[in-house]
């Protein structure tokens, strides 16, 4: 993913007004961020833990989603597996649900999937995070095969929410 500024995000948002965006957290870290490992830019919102946001490169340019989700919960032990990444967690994927942009999002319609908690799924897929043994189901993919199913997993959800 190319490195992206604070304006060019909150620009990049499809389900969300302009002023929202404009309110919005943003993370004050984007120069640090490790852009070339990264398929997408996800954070949660340090003051509202329910909410997250969303940032990819679909058709050569960026689209951003508001996310709303659990905060989270000490209870949920359960292994669950994260729909974009494909890897499998004790209580670290969350439901994540977005408005859907323009009319249907207004007259309260959305689009959710489970999503690793703290949205590092491009990292998982790389190694770069690791969650100890039988985070990652084995597979016979290579890793560029792995990053294009993330990819193409991050704007198909894109793609449902801008639809």
């Amino acid at each position: 993913m190319k490195p992206l500024t604070d304006s060019e995000i909150r620009a990049a948002f499809v389900n969300c007004t302009k002023g929202e965006a404009k309110r919005m957290y943003v993370p004050r870290d984007l120069a640090e961020q490790p852009w070339e490992d990264l398929d997408f830019l996800g954070w949660r919102d340090p003051q509202a833990p329910d909410r997250a946001h969303l940032v990819a490169e679909v058709d050569g340019r960026p689209h951003g989603v508001v996310l709303r989700c659990p905060a989270a919960a000490a209870w949920s032990t359960r292994r669950s597996i994260c729909s974009l990444c494909i890897t499998t967690h004790t209580g670290g994927v969350s439901l994540m649900v977005a408005p859907r942009a323009g009319a249907a999002g207004r007259q309260g319609n959305s689009v959710g999937t489970y999503i690793c908690s703290d949205l590092a799924c491009s990292l998982y897929v790389r190694g770069r995070r690791d969650l100890g043994p039988g985070a990652r189901m084995p597979e016979s993919l290579t890793l560029e095969e792995k990053i294009r199913r993330l990819a193409g997993n991050v704007a198909e959800f894109v793609a449902k929410v801008a639809a």
